[in-house]
């Protein structure tokens, strides 16, 4: 009893220990954000920008898979309309067409010294899912402003990126400044089919030329609102990042026959045990990286249990991971994930197939590979029998860019001047951008529109009614007024 009780006492002392260790760590590690003085915005005239923007959305400069010039009158038409309306760009900056469609803009610096910032932002959009046209309070191609929103296809995914950076060019050069930093801008035409015959062109014209650049921004992570329950200020992603992506298609072939006479194993059979083996053994998730950096960042804002848990890692990983794991948004930063998307088998009640097909979708993690993931799928499965084949095209993530260069730190600073109090962080982008062509060019390349969203809102996103409020698109301008005119003019 005397040895039970001593030991009591001993494990107690331990836990109270290692519990008082962790508080002390978490209090210890004080916030990360930028402390920026208030600073004098662009005043912009919101209703007037808005109708430029409105007027953008009405080109159906819709991407297809398919029919890469399907939407070629459209294209050259926003071309012309945006030459009228940004008269003073198109005076002062070179403007060079690549792949026929997408436009670059340069503003040649006066310090040739200075490497140049490059700016992007995609003029094609998604088109309309089919039987969805009546869903949408207005036309998703009228370019309608009501209740303090301009509305369409395009008004958050990118146009709204498009229009901003050209509102904030025409402002500077009407200004009379004269940038000792080149500034450039890059729009492409097929960002959502791949971007391969416009950012892809681009960087290979601008690699050809020997130009390396400081930084480069585009679309990707955006502001969030009331969506992460552990902090209440607005949060701010800047991509560092992101996900490669493969689909691997799965084929079983059986003898085809009557099904009154089945085979032991069937084609459907088994690639129903191929697939059932594949969604039940994930790629492994850990907390590492990009993602152990942004939690990391968000820590000392959070709650107190949070903010402990997420500033012990070392010891809290297993139980933080599994709880992370749990909701899809957080899960997809952990892991490559795995998607089962189609599934193809028979024809006829009773005829047994020769052929079933299944595809899955994967995700790729900075620090899995296109190669990795096929290898360890053929693994899992462990079946000869089943063909694993890639389907369509295939990229490996992105490299991982760094937080702590000055054009990480001039976007971190920016967003908090012009946002104030929201707290910005590292993140990883899920989806693919043009960005990840400019790779070779620069190290620093980060993802970032500092469009908001709240909860209700990113269902809007490739989806309907798709919106942008008048006031946060003239934050889009007063931030990349601000951008340019420090990184540039002031030469930083």
């Amino acid at each position: 009893m005397r040895f039970g009780f001593k030991l009591a006492i001993a494990v107690g002392v331990i836990v109270i220990g290692t519990a008082a260790a962790m508080s002390l760590r978490a209090l210890a590690v004080g916030s990360r954000q930028i402390a920026v003085p208030p600073v004098e915005v662009a005043a912009i005239d919101a209703q007037a920008a808005a109708n430029r923007l409105a007027g953008a959305v009405r080109f159906e400069t819709i991407s297809f898979d398919d029919r890469p010039d399907a939407s070629a009158q459209e294209f050259l038409g926003l071309h012309d309309y945006l030459a009228r309306q940004f008269p003073l760009v198109h005076r002062t900056l070179t403007l060079e067409k690549v792949g026929q469609f997408s436009l670059l803009y340069t503003w040649p610096g006066s310090d040739p010294s200075l490497k140049p910032i490059m700016l992007m932002a995609h003029q094609d959009v998604v088109p309309i899912a089919p039987g969805t046209e009546k869903d949408w309070l207005h036309d998703p191609f009228g370019g309608a402003i009501a209740d303090g929103f301009v509305w369409g296809r395009g008004s958050w995914d990118d146009k709204s990126n498009v229009l901003a950076v050209l509102e904030a060019l025409e402002k500077l050069v009407a200004s009379g400044v004269v940038p000792r930093r080149t500034v450039m801008f890059a729009s492409g035409h097929d960002e959502e089919v791949g971007g391969a015959h416009s950012a892809q062109a681009i960087a290979a014209l601008l690699k050809a030329r020997g130009i390396r650049l400081e930084f480069v921004i585009d679309e990707g992570s955006i502001i969030t609102e009331g969506i992460n329950r552990n902090v209440t200020a607005p949060v701010a992603f800047i991509g560092l990042a992101e996900k490669g992506a493969v689909t691997l298609s799965l084929t079983a072939q059986a003898t085809p026959g009557h099904s009154s006479m089945p085979p032991k194993v069937t084609a459907i059979g088994s690639l129903s045990a191929a697939v059932a083996r594949v969604e039940n053994n994930q790629m492994p998730g850990k907390i590492a990286g990009v993602a152990r950096e942004s939690f990391e960042t968000l820590a000392p804002e959070m709650g107190a249990f949070n903010r402990v848990l997420l500033s012990n890692l070392w010891l809290t990983e297993p139980p933080v991971r599994s709880r992370l794991e749990e909701q899809p948004t957080t899960n997809a930063m952990l892991r490559t994930t795995t998607a089962l998307t189609v599934i193809n088998g028979g024809d006829k009640s009773n005829v047994l197939p020769a052929r079933a097909v299944a595809l899955v979708n994967f995700r790729i993690l900075p620090g899995d590979t296109v190669e990795s993931v096929e290898r360890r799928t053929r693994e899992t499965i462990a079946d000869p029998s089943i063909a694993v084949a890639r389907v369509g095209s295939a990229r490996d993530p992105s490299p991982v860019s760094p937080s702590t260069s000055d054009g990480y730190v001039l976007i971190n600073r920016t967003i908090r001047e012009i946002f104030p109090g929201t707290i910005v962080a590292p993140g990883l982008v899920i989806a693919g951008t043009d960005s990840r062509h400019m790779s070779e060019l620069t190290p620093n390349v980060y993802r970032f529109l500092p469009v908001r969203a709240r909860p209700g809102d990113l269902a809007r996103f490739h989806g309907t009614n798709e919106r942008i409020s008048l006031e946060n698109y003239c934050e889009l301008i007063q931030f990349f007024h601000r951008l340019i005119a420090v990184s540039s003019i002031d030469g930083r």
